[in-house]
């Protein structure tokens, strides 16, 4: 659409640079009336058509800047000081209606297009939006028949009115303000996520370094079993030997399993199994620092 848009622009605006008086009106209305032309400001900067003003055809100028910046409830409240539209042109400005609304609203409901655009059913309104705007190429969007709206995903835009282009710039100053602050943000959250990562891997490593040095300390210390004291069955051995062999009655522990040790030693091998683990936590202090 902008390629064959461009180039009728271009031709009316030549044809208009080159005409004057009642020829003009006669320009205008085929441009208003054409249906690949939605634009307008650049034939209304035309020299020639400039000086219709203050002449018996300056409602011609006024009907220009209705298509170029109005819509069909501007006409119907205006209609006594325009001339009466053809129906090629009413069907222009209608569709030029639809790019306005959707330019406020992207959710259209039937009832507002209704209202705005003269038609009497929801099937007409429907046909309207299919044939004469989205196949047009003006309009994309989706028909929601459930909630009885036009849903829009694409509108073309028009030409400005006057005294908005410094408030376009500014809100477009403002979008750039705004978008380079989201980006600086973006790139402070990036850094954050980098800076955990370098943290995240430093602590793997000082697990698995601690982990290693665990291991080579375990193969180097020589294992101790002991076994439960559930284990350790205590029989009393009843012998009672001549005070001339051993001076004295004697208790002799038997230990079932394969461990036999008094409970004496039994309490020995504790002490030494603290201790290896006390020396355990002295060699890893070391050699972390």
């Amino acid at each position: 659409m902008g390629a064959e848009q461009r180039e009728t622009i271009e031709q009316f605006v030549k044809r208009a640079s080159d005409l004057e008086g009642s020829s003009l009106v006669d320009l205008i209305i085929q441009a208003t009336s054409h249906s690949s032309l939605f634009a307008f400001s650049e034939i209304l900067a035309v020299p020639s058509v400039v000086e219709l003003h203050g002449t018996q055809y300056s409602v011609y100028i006024d009907l220009l800047r209705l298509f170029a910046h109005g819509t069909w409830r501007d006409y119907k409240s205006n209609a006594g000081f325009l001339p009466e539209l053809v129906p090629d042109q009413v069907l222009k400005l209608k569709q030029l209606s639809i790019l306005t609304l959707a330019e406020k609203n992207k959710v259209l409901s039937y009832y507002q297009l209704m209202q705005e655009l003269d038609i009497s059913s929801v099937r007409e309104l429907e046909d309207f939006l299919i044939n004469e705007c989205i196949n047009a190429g003006i309009v994309r969007g989706k028909l929601n028949q459930l909630q009885k709206c036009f849903e829009v995903q694409f509108a073309a835009g028009r030409d400005l009115r006057p005294g908005t282009l410094a408030s376009l710039i500014q809100t477009l100053t403002n979008w750039l303000s705004t978008s380079d602050k989201m980006l600086l943000t973006i790139k402070e959250m990036i850094d954050q996520a980098d800076r955990m990562k370098e943290l995240d891997k430093e602590h793997q490593k000082e697990v698995e370094e601690k982990i290693e040095l665990a291991k080579k300390f375990l193969q180097n210390k020589p294992s101790i079993k002991l076994g439960p004291l559930e284990d350790i069955d205590m029989l009393y051995m009843d012998e009672v030997m001549s005070s001339r062999e051993l001076g004295t009655h004697s208790k002799r522990y038997h230990i079932s399993n394969t461990l036999h040790i008094s409970w004496s030693t039994n309490y020995a091998h504790l002490f030494t199994l603290a201790q290896d683990y006390t020396m355990y936590f002295h060699y890893m202090d070391k050699e972390m620092t």
